[in-house]
């Protein structure tokens, strides 16, 4: 082993250290897609999604499967230093098995946003806390196809250094918000423990994390041990997170 100097790219992100922090993007990587996609001379746009969500559209007219998969997973290498494009990219990853031109627009959109948004990344200033802080929301049903909700969940250190972010269709069918905000909640706070257990092994430790929600009858339940008929029915794994809250 020897040393090659200061770090400045790995594995496609680029790294740009300073006595203020640390800064990493994806600016090559992202110009290298939108050449190789065809992508460079089109508009930019000012948003990743439209407010319209996307379906299976059966009726639609199919496109190179191949072609298609090629475009999601390069977007989907890109959300490892841009977490504005998370949930627009896993939104159309869900349509690869038969993807329609409606589905091919939604992913030429996100690269349309990332022309205007190329040098956009993440930002890890120097000698500020290292106190973990956490987000959870969820929409209700938003899968127009199964009718199932998308869980979101981002964690900070300090503050203001974002460390993990993730978009995902949750397993479960939710009859409410309320229990879609549940079952985002405890997923969140299985990243966190996820999260704490791996800081612990380079020695920070932490007592008590705080985590966001703005569902107030899901932060009820949370705090509620005693099962009752209007939650009866939510899996088991879910409620977890009642007995980490006691804690």
């Amino acid at each position: 082993m020897s040393m090659m100097g200061e770090l400045k790219f790995f594995l496609g992100i680029q790294i740009h250290q300073s006595p203020r922090g640390i800064f990493i993007n994806q600016a090559k990587y992202a110009q290298e897609i939108l050449k190789k996609h065809g992508m460079t001379s089109c508009d930019g746009i000012g948003t990743p999604m439209a407010t319209k969500h996307l379906d299976a559209n059966l009726s639609g007219t199919s496109v190179d499967q191949t072609k298609y998969h090629s475009k999601v997973g390069a977007l989907m290498y890109l959300t490892a230093s841009r977490p504005d494009i998370m949930h627009a990219t896993c939104y159309c990853a869900r349509y690869q098995v038969k993807p329609t031109e409606k589905h091919l627009t939604a992913v030429k959109r996100i690269f349309r946003y990332l022309k205007d948004t190329i040098h956009m990344g993440l930002w890890y200033p120097k000698d500020t806390g290292f106190e973990l802080t956490a987000f959870s929301d969820s929409d209700h049903a938003g899968c127009f196809d199964s009718r199932k909700s998308t869980s979101g969940g981002i964690q900070f250190l300090g503050g203001d250094k974002l460390v993990s972010w993730s978009s995902k269709k949750q397993d479960c069918t939710s009859i409410s918000s309320t229990e879609a905000e549940y079952v985002s909640l405890s997923a969140c706070w299985a990243q966190v423990l996820w999260i704490r257990t791996q800081l612990t092994d380079y020695g920070f430790h932490f007592d008590k994390t705080p985590m966001y929600c703005d569902s107030k009858a899901a932060i009820a339940i949370s705090y509620n041990l005693v099962q009752h008929s209007r939650t009866k029915h939510i899996d088991v794994r879910y409620h977890f997170i009642k007995e980490k809250v006691e804690k």
